[in-house]
């Protein structure tokens, strides 16, 4: 019997219908209703803080960078579009109060991003998991080994984004933004042999979780960088920080009301962290602080330091380390000490290769003699003179050449300003000053490098002390 027309075209258009609605989300919203009628759920909330501690929940971090890496957030209700870790990559990310979905042993998990209220937007967050209760006891637990098991991975490769924390006020509380620094082991200058070393007690360090436990110890690890202004401390920490794949915590001492609150951002501080101090020198040289110098030891050794997890590391940085308490700076408190000198000869080259692409040059033996004689700047200095001349190796070599012989005090002038279309054009051996021309005093003030003056001696050698690399 043939079929009415009509209703063979009713049932079409039915079709059609159902599924535009489905794939706009309004029938998976109903059939998930529908569901809830025959389920008996039980929801688990993930809090970002632990409400009685106020630390940092570790499995909220793990849960949102899993649900951040799953197939099926693009197909949730509601995602933002945002920068990845790289500049050009763009990532979803779950938008606030809206839900993904996972399966695990056959079972449909739900997740809700459950994002915080006015009036108080500040409060953290919370991802709440909806699981049914007859799945509960065989699904949960290997569902959350199979989360842990996940993020490990992710983290193992270096895939997820890091952040930089910092106390933004005196209230005891961290602010966060993206940490994008570009600098890695690869890309500093240090001595090939002390680099080399470095890197291998840092992957050292990464595999010894089971050797920390086996001695009794806390899995953490301190590092002292000391020397002047502007000669790599802070892109050390922004390289080690991409090498471990670890968040970084900048602690800003002038802003901290007491010991106590010291001691509580500590605990609020993460594992796989770098917990960064800078200029403790000078923080120690102020006669007008909040924090004691007994409150620097309890947070640098004590019990504290045992009680906000593990696999961190903790750096301080000094321009000397001449006025400090040597009982500050002992093994247990400061594993080891790294001296980040002025510029030598070999760092100059170093800095000659990777900002001009140069590995040999004519003025290279003027250059070296210079600094046989005593003469030196910051390799901050020094590269960026190199970046202002950038497209003349040769003025850019003239201009620290002017800058080392002047020792960086301005009376001799620079090169910068008289731009040419040549890659390499040489100048005139006898440089005059002269209108559009800078000297390195007008350089620094134009860029703010300004270096602390010190002692010749601590031009000696890098070195690596305290304690022998494992």
């Amino acid at each position: 019997m043939a079929m009415n027309p009509i209703f063979i075209a009713t049932l079409a258009g039915a079709f059609i219908l159902f599924a535009t609605l489905f794939q706009t989300g309004r029938v998976k919203k109903v059939w998930r209703i529908i569901e809830d009628w025959f389920h008996v759920y039980q929801f688990l909330k993930v809090p970002e803080l632990n409400e009685a501690t106020q630390q940092h929940n570790q499995l909220y971090r793990k849960v949102s960078l899993y649900l951040h890496s799953l197939p099926s957030l693009e197909d949730s209700d509601f995602a933002n579009l945002i920068t990845g870790k790289k500049q050009n990559d763009i990532v979803l990310s779950l938008g606030p109060n809206q839900t993904i979905q996972d399966r695990f042993l056959g079972t449909t998990l739900f997740w809700f991003n459950q994002a915080a209220h006015e009036p108080n937007p500040t409060r953290p967050g919370a991802f709440v998991l909806k699981i049914r209760k007859v799945d509960k006891r065989r699904v949960l637990r290997p569902y959350l080994q199979h989360i842990h098991a996940v993020t490990d991975e992710i983290e193992r490769q270096g895939q997820r984004d890091l952040r930089l924390f910092m106390n933004a006020d005196s209230f005891g509380r961290w602010r966060s933004v993206p940490f994008t620094h570009p600098s890695t082991l690869d890309t500093i200058t240090m001595e090939p042999d002390l680099k080399n070393r470095v890197k291998s007690d840092l992957e050292s360090f990464l595999r010894a979780r089971q050797y920390y436990h086996r001695l009794g110890r806390v899995w953490k690890r301190s590092f002292l960088l000391y020397g002047p202004s502007g000669t790599g401390k802070s892109s050390f920490v922004a390289a080690m920080a991409n090498f471990l794949c670890y968040d970084v915590y900048d602690i800003n001492l002038s802003k901290v009301p007491s010991d106590s609150d010291l001691k509580f951002l500590l605990l609020q501080t993460t594992p796989k962290s770098i917990v960064v101090i800078e200029d403790l020198d000078l923080f120690l040289a102020e006669k007008s602080t909040r924090v004691s110098s007994s409150g620097i030891l309890n947070f640098m050794d004590g019990i504290l330091s045992s009680c906000c997890g593990e696999e961190r590391m903790m750096v301080f940085t000094m321009n000397t380390k001449e006025n400090v308490d040597p009982n500050l700076l002992r093994p247990g408190r400061v594993d080891v000490h790294i001296h980040f000198p002025l510029c030598d000869f070999s760092a100059f080259k170093s800095l000659a290769s990777s900002y001009l692409g140069v590995k040999e040059h004519k003025l290279f033996p003027q250059v070296q003699e210079i600094f046989q004689s005593g003469a030196s700047l910051s390799p901050a200095e020094i590269g960026e003179l190199m970046i202002t001349n950038r497209n003349s190796p040769s003025r850019a070599i003239k201009s620290v050449i002017t800058a080392l012989q002047t020792d960086g005090d301005g009376r001799g002038c620079g090169l910068i300003g008289r731009q040419t279309e040549d890659d390499d054009v040489d100048e005139p051996e006898g440089v005059v000053c002269g209108e559009g021309l800078h000297t390195v005093k007008d350089l620094r003030k134009l860029y703010g490098l300004f270096r602390l003056k010190i002692t010749r001696k601590h031009r000696s050698n890098s070195s690596l002390g305290a304690s022998p690399l494992r």
